[in-house]
């Protein structure tokens, strides 16, 4: 485990994993805590600014981030960020409560959309994709005030379109034959059919995934249109003439078209803000992945795409995920009897807790509160929704963090071939 350091500045220096010399700082007032996950202290003494090149790789998503922090030899930090996926509800919601309440409260009004032709600026953006990519440029930013980025791979597309309409093989890394350029359509076929067999959907048990010619190569080509996603299993069969593949599609495009749409916004105002930022894409980073053996996670796709496959990972990871501050909707959307609207939000502090403010129970078990009720008894849960205690008392519970809009927690890396969500680790005390 590593404690992150910052300079008596603010600075972010190395991290370290000298865990008694941190007690020892921190017990004769040499240094201070600034933040419990992931563990960073400020030095409060004048020290020299060492600092090594360490690449953060982003593997940037509509619903999952990951992200990477390495040098050449060791991984310094490795999250998964779960984004939110309820502005658009929100704000469907927000239109139906105020339509309603100017038929109920106000004369009619003839619609304005015409007076509003062009009040949009150029490069405007839907809210919800707005408010995902200001969550990429938070964790960004968190990142960058406990390491010393120098340089940041950011990964934002899973195929490249254009190589789709021309693959012509060009540079170093496509001088290794014809099948590095196919990674580039498999990807974006597996994408599509969401990683999943589209005969047996998951039911054969087999992992291993194939893509499949529904014409002949001869007369489909490789065209993504002509290709679809099988199991190994299903594969075989179909060619021994025991099974019949029934091609469906009419797919949802949404994440694809979120990042086709953000994709550009999000590269250039990164290079604007941090300038020393390039791109990379997703069959490339697959491509990485197997080559090196490396199970598929989302911060272990973000290693790879710092450039250091390679490099040591860490053993812990943390999980992130964004919330609401607040409740914004005064009323329920349900009309009670005698035409009344029912309160929708509880008073912000319940016997001084929060929504969301981090816990520890007396068991020694971390959490955050999902849910609080006026008698003093809360609901305490992990970040993947796992109940830890759906009715413990305000008064058994000790309070750790403040509430954010980003929340994490520590998970140990497990030794099994892929990472598996576990209870919140112990944090440094």
């Amino acid at each position: 485990m590593y404690v992150y350091v910052q300079h008596k500045d603010g600075r972010p220096l190395m991290p370290t994993k000298r865990l008694g010399k941190v007690r020892h700082l921190l017990k004769d007032g040499m240094a201070k805590v600034v933040k419990r996950t992931p563990f960073t202290i400020r030095l409060l003494y004048d020290t020299k600014y060492f600092t090594q090149p360490i690449t953060l790789g982003v593997d940037a998503g509509s619903k999952t981030i990951g992200l990477s922090a390495t040098t050449d030899e060791d991984e310094l930090y490795a999250a998964n960020v779960e984004l939110r996926t309820d502005i658009v509800k929100l704000l469907s919601d927000r239109r139906e409560v105020r339509r309603s309440r100017r038929n109920r409260k106000h004369r009619y009004r003839a619609a304005r959309f015409d007076n509003r032709v062009g009040r949009k600026k150029r490069g405007w953006l839907a809210p919800s994709i707005e408010q995902k990519i200001a969550t990429h440029f938070k964790v960004i930013a968190d990142v960058h005030k406990i390491l010393p980025i120098t340089k940041i791979i950011v990964e934002t597309a899973s195929f490249d379109t254009q190589k789709l309409k021309d693959d012509a093989i060009s540079g170093y890394e496509y001088q290794q034959g014809d099948q590095l350029g196919f990674w580039n359509v498999r990807e974006y076929v597996l994408f599509r059919d969401n990683h999943e067999c589209q005969h047996c959907h998951g039911k054969s048990g087999d992992k291993i995934l194939n893509v499949h010619h529904l014409e002949s190569r001869k007369t489909g080509g490789n065209a993504p249109s002509n290709l679809i996603t099988l199991c190994e299993t299903c594969h075989k069969a179909y060619h021994a003439g025991k099974i019949k593949i029934e091609a469906k599609r009419g797919k949802s495009y949404r994440d694809a078209a979120f990042m086709g749409i953000m994709r550009w916004s999000f590269y250039n105002r990164l290079k604007e803000q941090y300038g020393n930022v390039s791109m990379t894409f997703g069959y490339l980073t697959k491509n990485t992945r197997i080559e090196n053996g490396l199970e598929k996670d989302h911060c272990v796709d973000a290693r790879c795409i710092s450039g250091h496959p390679k490099a040591t990972p860490l053993d812990c990871w943390y999980k992130q995920k964004a919330t609401r501050r607040h409740n914004r909707q005064i009323h329920k959307l349900t009309i009670l009897k005698g035409g009344h609207r029912k309160a929708n939000q509880a008073p912000k502090h319940v016997f001084g807790y929060q929504l969301f403010d981090k816990v520890r129970m007396p068991d020694g078990r971390e959490g955050f509160i999902f849910g609080r009720r006026a008698r003093g008894s809360f609901d305490i849960r992990t970040l993947d929704g796992e109940k830890l205690n759906a009715g413990i008392s305000n008064k058994k519970l000790m309070p750790i963090e403040k509430r954010r809009t980003i929340l994490t927690e520590r998970r140990a890396r497990c030794s099994s071939p892929c990472l598996k969500a576990g209870v919140s680790a112990t944090q440094f005390d």
